[in-house]
């Protein structure tokens, strides 16, 4: 009779283990974090419910990975802390992919490409700031950048200048117009906005796509986007969706689920309704 081998069966044991570790780690109901407050990613309709492109997509990613999804709203400089002290597992935010957040987050595939742009008064001293019409990449030739960027640096000398806090909004004044601009931040895209109109502020820098949105209402109608849009660098590597390092089961479901997404053109049409514009 063959004796037992005692390594082989701890080896065997511990594989079982593993699996069964790994089987079990797979979520059937997760809570994904939003801000709510950046139209047309993700804001709270006139009903009090959230809508918008990113509340569009998280529930039909929830479907595709067959799991319960409650979508809850946070405030947007508490995201990352709240998710990595487990008070929800993902964030839908429009949160751009960049190494310092890389730092403390995982991410998933992106589902969304980013490009900045400023908005100032259609009458005002900025309405024909240089560059508009053309994009300027941040991730190309560091002289090249300087250079594209210096006829902008000298048009808003001196100007007050509003972002949202903890955006790469804010890291883009930081690193090219430190010195150069009266940099705002501001809790929401709402509030400088609204401090724009009221003349407190002469421009604002955003994410065109919520520019855009801002817009479209009639009580922005004296105002436009002027200047490059922007790309790369601080503007990171897409929009995703953010996880827990540890989290590497559910980053895989995430991934799948948006790359299907991508496909199958869910994204795309999703950015037509939302963003009036596809992604493609």
């Amino acid at each position: 009779m063959r004796k037992n081998n005692p390594v082989l069966a701890a080896i065997v044991l511990a594989t079982a283990a593993a699996s069964s570790a790994h089987a079990q780690s797979k979520p059937t109901e997760i809570t994904i974090a939003t801000e709510g407050a950046y139209e047309p990613w993700n804001f709270t309709g006139p009903d009090g419910k959230l809508v918008g492109f990113e509340i569009d997509l998280a529930n039909d990613l929830c479907a595709r990975m067959k799991i319960k999804c409650k979508i809850v709203a946070q405030d947007w400089d508490g995201l990352i802390p709240a998710l990595n002290a487990k008070k929800f597992d993902a964030i839908m935010a429009s949160m751009i992919v960049t190494e310092k957040r890389l730092a403390v987050i995982s991410f998933s595939e992106p589902y969304a490409p980013t490009a900045a742009a400023i908005m100032v008064e259609k009458s005002g001293p900025l309405a024909n700031l240089p560059g508009t019409g053309t994009t300027v990449d941040l991730a190309g030739d560091k002289a090249k950048v300087e250079q594209e960027l210096q006829p902008l640096r000298d048009a808003l000398k001196g100007k007050a200048v509003g972002a949202q806090v903890s955006t790469a909004n804010v890291a883009f004044l930081d690193t090219y117009f430190k010195g150069v601009v009266d940099p705002r931040e501001y809790k929401t895209v709402e509030q400088h906005d609204l401090d724009l109109q009221a003349g407190r502020i002469d421009a604002v820098v955003a994410q065109k796509t919520s520019l855009t949105a801002t817009l479209s209402k009639d009580d922005f109608k004296d105002y436009a986007i002027a200047g490059p849009t922007l790309t790369g660098g601080v503007f990171g590597q897409g929009i995703a969706a953010g996880l827990r390092k540890d989290d590497v089961e559910l980053k895989s479901m995430f991934d799948a689920a948006i790359n299907a997404a991508k496909a199958d053109g869910t994204i795309n049409k999703l950015a037509e309704k939302w963003m009036k514009t596809g992604f493609e």
